[in-house]
């Protein structure tokens, strides 16, 4: 039951939202599209976001899971849909997929205008429990002494989770044989199934198998150990200082979409992140953050992590394909 501080919080949030939302009022339901399959971590926090911004905007945001290409099939229909504020995009990969992708149908940043970033959170180096490593440590060392014998599981080439694979590579030396699977669900049902021994989900779409114990997390690829995962090592304490990489989710609309609705978008999906975030925490390990009020700083969020990724990318010896 929601408690009179978070009933406070939440009216808070919709001061912002109330005072744009004469501008623009959507008629119909508005198509969120999730450019991978249901279960990973792009599926669930969009699912828990857009159910509050669609009763603060007065209209359902319906999801629509296209997954394929690492992101890029979802993002590619998100680009080509009419500009009218009914189609929008959830897109982790969205600054992953210039990095190792050579032809993409779509510009990354010319073609999308940023609504709001749903939050952030680092992934979680782990593996199927009959591994017998029990510390990072020891998965290191067990991995370096059977070069690709195991498989390392991805979200998609290209991917967030794809990218973290290889930090994880290119700082432990480890060569191990990589899996895509279309999405961070199917990737942690590989990893749970044995067909994949070993990963680097995203939290959202792991923290309950996590907790469970049916899946053996060594570290958060974080500086620090997360809240919502407190009895997991960071990178640093398990001596990997520079594996640090964190998933986050921007919000998206195809780029000739009105100011006048992007505005209106932006104030209620914001709303909604706010009013949402101790069900991100909870359920998916993402924690928002200040700073992403206007299209620019969204865009430039993901411009950086264009950067940074293709740095990581090329440290690996992984060019575009």
């Amino acid at each position: 039951m929601p408690t009179r501080r978070h009933a406070l919080a939440a009216g808070l949030a919709l001061a912002p939202f109330a005072a744009r939302a004469q501008a623009w009022r959507p008629t119909r339901p508005i198509r969120l599209i999730v450019p991978f399959a249901p279960g990973g971590s792009n599926d669930i926090v969009g699912r828990i976001v857009s159910e509050a911004a669609g009763q603060l905007l007065g209209q359902p945001i319906v999801i629509e899971n296209r997954a394929g290409a690492g992101g890029m099939i979802g993002a590619e229909a998100a680009a080509r849909a009419a500009p009218d504020g009914y189609t929008l995009l959830i897109n982790s990969s969205q600054a992953t997929l210039p990095a190792i992708v050579a032809r993409i149908p779509y510009n990354t940043l010319a073609d999308f205008v940023g609504i709001a970033v749903a939050g952030f959170s680092p992934y979680v180096l782990l593996s199927n429990p009959s591994l017998p490593a029990r510390t990072a440590q020891e998965l290191v060392a067990l991995v370096r002494a059977n070069p690709n014998r195991f498989n390392i599981a991805t979200a998609g080439i290209g991917s967030g989770v794809h990218v973290a694979v290889e930090l994880f590579r290119t700082q432990t030396g480890v060569t191990s044989e990589l899996v895509h699977y279309r999405g961070g669900g199917p990737a942690v049902a590989a990893l749970l199934s044995g067909e994949a021994q070993l990963g680097t989900p995203t939290m959202a779409s792991s923290i309950a198998q996590v907790r469970a114990g049916t899946l053996r997390a060594y570290a958060v690829m974080a500086a620090q150990r997360t809240p919502v995962l407190p009895d997991v090592a960071s990178a640093p304490e398990v001596g990997l200082p520079n594996m640090v990489m964190e998933e986050f989710f921007p919000i998206v609309a195809p780029a000739a979409t009105p100011a006048p609705v992007v505005a209106a978008l932006g104030a209620a999906f914001r709303a909604a992140i706010q009013q949402t975030a101790p069900r991100l925490g909870e359920l998916a390990g993402v924690t928002p953050r200040a700073g992403f009020d206007t299209p620019d700083q969204v865009n430039g969020l993901v411009r950086d992590a264009m950067a940074s990724h293709t740095a990581i990318l090329r440290a690996a010896g992984v060019q575009p394909e």
